[in-house]
């Protein structure tokens, strides 16, 4: 006995079919015969099977006892989704689920060819799926007839009218025969929803379902407390320690996508990015490649992921925070659907922890707060998951024995085991060392009294405790933005050292000087080879005893001066020497008292065309002759025209 044995008989064979033993509850409810006729306004959290329920919902209606559907014409059921790949979601799901009624579904959604949805509504459909701007395009143009209709359904109801689309909305309700079915579903019912359904419903049935369990009982919502700094890094750190198949990290804008997109590309992360900003075919490509394993980490905005369905999405990290609760929720429900689990992750700078504890507030969800995942831990998580990896439990094929037996022969084991190792981290990501932070949201101290450096990621210990060392000086500094995040590890790759090896780091504007600990000063000498040149070109020099912070630097000593290095002045303050202003060259005040500009208007005598003005010159015209024989002025003849109060028109 299933749970959907009320359902239309072709629905209940495409559900048993699909492998459905129990339904969820919003699903169940549709079942309720109350409901066959009736409009409805549902109310369920994302993820809770809502397709399926108002598939269910409306097979009554448009089967009308019949098994199967006649031959296709005028559209019977229209289904409205705020976004394309929403849209593209809901058909794939309805394909499967009216498969064995023959019906014709076909979308109209923006960014697709026009001409073939048009030609596809000409040939007859009996379920139409589409976005509210491209469907209101098909009434007005007389493609999508819609005399017929028998059931109108809004998904995502709040989130159309969040982006604007309240008057489309609008239109094709009103477009729609007055006796159809009107079902609405959405993940809240804000008042801008309560009064489109008064508007446009009949006697509506109020659904909200909850379930027994805590809401979103499958994700686990851990808050991350990060230096404001380390926030990119501590998204790298999160996706390698959990490793998960398939992620989404959300952004707040398109330019944080392209950015984030672009970093991790260069990080050797399978990334794809979905915005607004990309055609429908870019969209469609990239989310193919994460259901078919070819990206494993796709960038998004809130909009543009709406809805979306990935199989096997396990994690999802919140980049930027939420505006709000609700997308709080609707971000996360993008993991933990269908009884698998899944994990929320939101990285909380120090700065913007009270805002992540107010939207958390409001969701109603208490997350575990710690630390992001540090480098160490990263690294031995890695080693966990490749001890643990299944490739060691395959047994060797009869055509490889005689290559596997060779490697040993040659190698060894020892050596066979560090190329496996090799390769199988060439394939990741370096963790990022991060800035330690307490879950509080401060900085946490560090034990021992130990000082922080300024511009390092970890906390370097105090130079009384480092012991022996010589100091080296890399060709880098400040001017070409050098910072101990990457000089470290970089120093540690080609140099054959371990974090615990460097001391003290003093940049320069120039150069940087580095202290190594001297137990191991000759072994980096060696490993970084006989050109004593790092990656980017960063040549290394030995320094002989302590460096000297005060030498010149790129040829130009730099010295501060203070008030006390000034000489004396003397005599009254109205006599001393004034300050020249800053950035003319010396002399500029002298120059500028010689300009003729400066000199009274009187003394230039005033030019036209390069001659001097004649002053006494005679008056113009001086015999011109009166406009009339006797001196009279002239008066035009005829009757006077009325006054009118306007000036006169000279252009007649």
């Amino acid at each position: 006995m299933t749970d959907y044995e009320g359902a239309v008989p072709a629905i209940a064979k495409a559900l048993s079919k699909r492998g459905y033993e129990t339904l969820t509850p919003v699903q169940q409810a549709m079942l309720d015969p109350a409901l066959r006729t009736s409009d409805a306004l549902v109310s369920a959290q994302t993820g809770s099977g809502k397709t399926v329920a108002f598939g269910i919902a409306m097979a009554p209606t448009l089967l009308d006892g019949q098994d199967q559907f006649d031959r296709a014409g005028i559209p019977l059921a229209l289904v409205i989704a705020p976004t394309r790949e929403l849209a593209m979601q809901v058909k794939r799901e309805l394909d499967w689920l009216y498969e064995l009624t023959g019906a014709v579904i076909t979308s109209c959604v923006g960014g697709m060819d026009i001409r073939n949805e048009r030609r596809e509504l000409s040939r007859g459909a009996h379920i139409v799926v589409g976005t509210p701007g491209r469907i209101c395009d098909h009434i007005r143009r007389g493609a999508l007839d819609m005399s017929e209709l028998r059931v109108a359904v809004l998904d995502e109801a709040d989130e159309m009218l969040d982006l604007g689309f309240r008057e489309d909305l609008e239109f094709i309700l009103e477009a729609a025969p007055e006796g159809r079915r009107t079902l609405m579903f959405s993940a809240t019912v804000p008042s801008g929803i309560a009064k489109l359904a008064k508007r446009y419903q009949r006697d509506a049935v109020r659904i909200a379902t909850k379930t027994e369990e805590k809401q979103h009982a499958d994700i686990e919502y851990r808050a991350l407390a990060v230096a404001s700094s380390d926030r990119e890094n501590a998204i790298v750190n999160v996706l390698r320690y959990y490793d998960a198949k398939n992620a989404i990290v959300f952004c707040s804008t398109r330019a944080a996508v392209n950015h984030l997109t672009a970093r991790f590309n260069n990080r050797n992360f399978d990334v794809v990015a979905l915005s607004g900003e990309l055609t429908q075919n870019e969209r469609t490509h990239a989310l193919q490649a994460m259901r078919d394993g070819r990206a494993r980490v796709c960038i998004a905005t809130d909009v543009a992921a709406r809805g979306i369905d990935l199989p096997g999405l396990d994690l999802v990290i919140h980049a930027d925070l939420p505006t709000n609760s609700d997308t709080l929720l609707h971000r996360s429900g993008r993991t933990g659907r269908a009884g698998n689990k899944g994990v929320s992750a939101l990285i909380v700078p120090v700065n913007q922890r009270r805002k992540a504890e107010r939207l958390l507030a409001g969701a109603e969800i208490t997350p575990t707060w710690a630390q992001a995942p540090s480098a160490d831990e990263v690294i031995a998580r890695d080693q966990e998951r490749l001890l643990a990896d299944p490739v060691f439990e395959e047994k060797p094929r009869e055509e490889e024995e005689d290559l596997i037996a060779k490697l040993v022969a040659t190698y060894g084991a020892e050596k066979l085991a560090a190329a496996f190792v090799n390769l199988h981290r060439a394939k990741q990501a370096a963790p990022e060392d991060l800035v330690e932070v307490a879950v509080d949201g401060t900085r946490k101290p560090r034990e021992g009294g130990g000082q922080r450096d300024e511009f390092s990621a970890t906390p370097r210990t105090p130079r009384s405790e480092f012991g022996p060392a010589v100091w080296f000086s890399l060709s880098v500094g400040r001017k070409q933005n050098a910072e101990p995040r990457w000089l470290i590890p970089m120093l540690c790759r080609n140099g054959e050292l371990t974090k615990s090896e460097i001391g003290a780091i003093k940049m320069q504007q120039d150069e940087t000087f580095v202290e190594i600990a001297a137990d191991h000063a000759e072994r980096f000498s060696q490993a970084i080879g006989k050109d004593k040149t790092l990656e980017r070109g960063i040549r290394v020099t030995r320094v002989e005893g302590t460096p000297d912070l005060s030498r010149p630097s790129a040829g130009k000593p730099y010295v501060k001066k203070t008030w006390d290095d000034r000489p004396p002045r003397e005599g009254p303050r109205d006599e001393w020497p004034k300050a020249k202003p800053a950035g003319k060259p010396a002399g500029a005040g002298e120059a500028r008292e010689a300009r003729s500009f400066d000199k009274p208007f009187k003394d230039k005598p005033f030019k036209k065309e390069g001659k001097p003005f004649n002053k006494d010159a005679k008056p113009f015209n001086k015999d011109a002759k009166p406009f009339s024989k006797d001196g009279k002025p002239f008066v035009k003849k005829g009757k006077p025209k009325p006054a009118t109060g306007k000036a006169p028109d000279r252009r007649k």
